[in-house]
């Protein structure tokens, strides 16, 4: 496994950040990493990276502790902090040319890095001048300058419009073919699009672990899509027995959502027999990631 993460702990002062955290990401994975501001997903990454010691448990990453092994997987680990840190004054090629010197690497091996992050263009540049999308092309490249085994992303696609978000999720999907990718974000199409798998901590414990179109038949409210033969009122059908909320689609069509855990089809067919309608269809609609997502951290 390239991530091993067995019953991690980390407190600060009185608070847990993280609570017995265990889960473990293999090599060519693209791993959405998701939960709500607070839940711990920057601490947990602050620790697989080596920035941030964990108080109780396990961290491997490559097979090597990140508290005995901090230099050699800070070798093989290619890191995009949420505030991408950069060093404004500096040109882009002189910033990566830096970077290139920190890791050992060959210089020779920027200009292919700057093409592939789509930052050519714009090279020419201080880091300061660049757009705020920009700046992060400028600290994925250089995540990628000593060809990382392993690959995490926090919020890598902030700041991007809609045109550099397909060329950014390009490259990530392209990079997830050989090495493991760890990332974090709060767009949802964007692990629909880009995750083998996603992984969900709320509160500092991880509430879902599972490949991402699992994810969506978790136990949960339901919505039904239902087409009747008479017009109705959203307060008549909001009176049905386990529905949640009501939405109007089109002519005698609504989208109908049941309370967690509730079947209500049966009760959609008794109103419309005690209105003397009928159903013409009615069909469960498949739940979006974003809708499980907040069943799962609304606690």
């Amino acid at each position: 496994m390239s991530i091993e993460v067995k019953n991690i702990t980390k407190i600060y002062g009185e608070q847990k950040a993280l609570n017995d955290v265990s889960f473990s990401i293999g090599s060519g994975e693209i791993v959405g990493f998701l939960g709500p501001n607070g839940a711990g997903k920057s601490t947990m990454m602050k620790i697989l990276t080596c920035y941030l010691p964990q108080t109780d448990g396990i961290a491997k990453v490559c097979g090597m502790d990140v508290q005995e092994d901090s230099i050699p997987i800070r070798q093989k680990v290619g890191y995009l902090p949420e505030h991408n840190p950069l060093y404004l004054d500096m040109y882009v090629k002189e910033y990566l040319a830096f970077m290139a010197g920190v890791y050992k690497v060959s210089k020779s091996v920027i200009p292919e890095i700057v093409q592939k992050v789509g930052l050519s263009k714009e090279s020419h540049k201080k880091l300061g001048q660049l757009s705020k999308g920009y700046r992060q092309r400028a600290g994925l490249a250089a995540a990628l300058l000593h060809d990382p085994e392993v690959l995490i992303l926090d919020e890598p696609t902030t700041g991007l419009d809609p045109n550099q978000l397909a060329e950014i999720r390009g490259l990530i999907k392209e990079i997830g073919a050989s090495k493991t990718v760890m990332l974090s974000t709060h767009i949802m199409q964007e692990v629909e699009l880009l995750c083998d798998r996603v992984i969900i901590i709320n509160n500092g414990k991880i509430v879902a672990d599972r490949p991402t179109a699992d994810l969506k038949n978790v136990q949960g409210a339901k919505s039904f899509e239902v087409e009747f033969d008479k017009d109705f009122t959203k307060n008549e059908l909001k009176k049905i027995p386990g529905v949640r909320d009501v939405k109007h689609l089109e002519d005698k069509r609504w989208q109908i959502d049941a309370l967690a855990g509730q079947d209500i089809r049966t009760d959609i067919f008794n109103f419309a027999v005690s209105k003397k309608a009928a159903v013409l269809e009615v069909k469960q609609l498949e739940q979006k990631l974003e809708q499980v997502f907040q069943q799962l951290t609304e606690k």
